[in-house]
């Protein structure tokens, strides 16, 4: 029996929508955050909290690559600091293809464009429910109690800031993770855990996180 034309046109597109679901179906989920250590400046322990602190409060698989130079293209010598959007464009090329998201971490000062503000040093930048993000401890260590305050308070910064690739804007409640620093590090010292509104909007969008995290720092007294 001799197939029409029009019978030989929809068996072609009833084989490719078999194709495209086989397809689709055999494709890895890309649900990996990969970490991104940028430049020497950053300790070992640094990356392994900020790993941990990731981990936990997002529910995601994190993996670490390996070291690699800051690109020199993000350098603004006027400042002698690296443009944190530059630094956003170059993480998009580290990003593995069976990842998710993306977080750069330096030790390094970074900074962007904040309204007139040309040149505003910065803790982070991520990219609202885009894949990638960058932090630094350059301004965590400032004013800290040693080197063990400032690691926490990057590693909240980490969390922070993939919550905005994550979807979240900056969170009104005082104490969420998602509060706007306003460019006063010491807003980190008050913050622990992402309150319920967040919690619910994440949820929402079909992105929840885990109900009973192991956060790795201790609950604010304030």
């Amino acid at each position: 029996m001799r197939m029409t034309r029009r019978q030989i046109f929809r068996w072609g597109l009833g084989m490719l929508g078999v194709l495209l679901a086989r397809r689709a179906s055999a494709a890895p989920a890309r649900t990996l955050l990969y970490l991104q250590p940028l430049g020497d400046e950053l300790p070992s322990q640094d990356v392994a909290l900020v790993r941990r602190a990731l981990t936990a409060l997002t529910g995601r698989e994190t993996r670490l690559l390996p070291r690699t130079a800051l690109p020199a293209a993000a350098y603004y010598p006027p400042r002698r600091r690296y443009r944190a959007e530059k630094l956003l464009d170059f993480l998009d090329t580290r990003l593995p293809p069976d990842g998710a998201r993306i977080l750069g971490l330096t030790g390094v000062d970074i900074s962007t464009t904040k309204g007139p503000v040309f040149d505003w040093g910065l803790l982070g930048l991520g990219r609202l429910d885009g894949a990638s993000s960058v932090i630094s401890e350059f301004r965590c260590r400032m004013k800290s109690r040693g080197p063990a305050h400032a690691r926490e308070r990057l590693a909240k910064v980490a969390v922070h800031e993939a919550g905005h690739t994550l979807g979240l804007e900056h969170c009104p409640n005082r104490g969420c993770l998602m509060e706007d620093a306003e460019g006063r590090v010491a807003t980190c010292d008050r913050e622990y855990d992402f309150c319920p509104r967040c919690r619910g909007l994440l949820a929402a969008a079909g992105r929840p996180l885990p109900a009973a995290p192991q956060i790795p720092w201790p609950r604010p007294a304030v």
